[in-house]
């Protein structure tokens, strides 16, 4: 029999779990922040204990993002009213464990849509989509002190450097993270959903190293297609592959693109479109890679969560679907 793991409050606007999947924060119209753990691995219950409850914020909190695990457990807020706070979880003078406020980033004529954070050679990076259709590449200076944030790089999400788009409104962004944490290059996709076609399409961004500047480097759209606003994307994980595997949901639905991993003499990737993915009714929300980079599963404003695989001939299909319960 299905047993809830936890209740959330009424007006609970979204949730995430951390890197281990062992804590959950939620967030609420009201500003509220809530975190959850899990029962110890001896305890034969599988609920999760709410440990934190605190406000946050006057506005909505419309999104949650923890910071890798490397700097303990801290959690970025996008807010309603454009601004995003950064909380970490600290422990002062022998009293019990609380959330502090470390850094709260606004903006004056735009708001923040989304931001991810990612590893790299030089430290952590944390990469914000502006409404304006801007992009802001912030760098840790200190990795012992999450207040000590310098802005490294602000451009707009164009291939051509030399354009630039003036009077641009974006309703919503999405960015994904290169998972392979430093390995290799830094870089990261985003795409918008504005009323500027330029903006829209899912770009890849690499740092180049030897200019200290960050490129494009690959555009996941075909030419008929390039004005299309684009809802989500999903970087998947490597393991093995010749090619990386990026996903970028818009109004045609789902789609699975690979990514070269040698560029031409212009600095360029290859791309090629694999497959584009049908199944769900109205606009994608979120989509997630599992951890072998093998099930992409996402969701939308139909309510259907979707499991999307490729068989061995390289075919993509739907795995399974489901409408979760209330």
């Amino acid at each position: 029999m299905e047993k809830a793991m936890a209740t959330f409050d009424k007006g609970t606007l979204c949730s995430a779990w951390n890197h281990s999947s062992s804590r959950l924060a939620t967030a609420s119209s009201d500003g509220t922040l809530v975190i959850f753990d899990s029962p110890h691995p001896s305890s034969s219950s599988t609920s999760l204990t709410r440990t934190s409850n605190f406000k946050a914020h006057e506005a909505a909190i419309t999104k949650i993002v923890w910071v890798p695990p490397e700097y303990g457990d801290s959690v970025a807020c996008i807010c309603s009213d454009g601004t995003s706070s950064l909380w970490e979880e600290v422990v002062e003078d022998a009293q019990p464990l609380e959330w502090k406020l470390c850094k709260l980033f606004k903006s004056n004529s735009s708001q923040i849509l989304d931001l991810q954070f990612g590893n790299s050679s030089s430290g952590l990076k944390m990469i914000a989509a502006f409404s304006d259709g801007y992009i802001k590449v912030y760098e840790l200076m200190d990795p012992l002190d999450l207040k000590s944030w310098q802005l490294q790089a602000e451009f707009q999400n164009v291939i051509d450097s030399i354009s630039t788009v003036r009077k641009s409104s974006c309703s919503s962004a999405s960015i994904s993270w290169n998972p392979h944490r430093g390995e290799q290059q830094s870089s990261f996709v985003l795409a918008f959903s504005s009323n500027t076609p330029q903006l829209n399409s899912a770009k890849v961004w690499e740092f180049d190293q030897a200019h200290q500047r960050w490129l494009p480097v690959a555009e996941l759209t075909l030419t008929a297609e390039k004005g299309d606003e684009v809802y989500a994307v999903a970087w998947a994980q490597n393991i093995g592959r010749p090619y990386e595997v990026i996903a970028v949901a818009t109004q045609r639905g789902i789609a699975i693109w690979r990514l070269g991993l040698s560029p031409d003499t212009d600095g360029r990737l290859s791309t090629e479109r694999v497959a584009l993915l049908s199944g769900h009714n109205g606009e994608v929300w979120e989509m997630e890679w599992d951890m072998g980079g093998m099930t992409l599963a996402s969701t939308g404003k139909d309510g259907m969560v979707r499991l999307w695989q490729s068989n061995l001939n390289g075919v993509w299909h739907q795995h399974a679907a489901f409408e979760p319960t209330s």
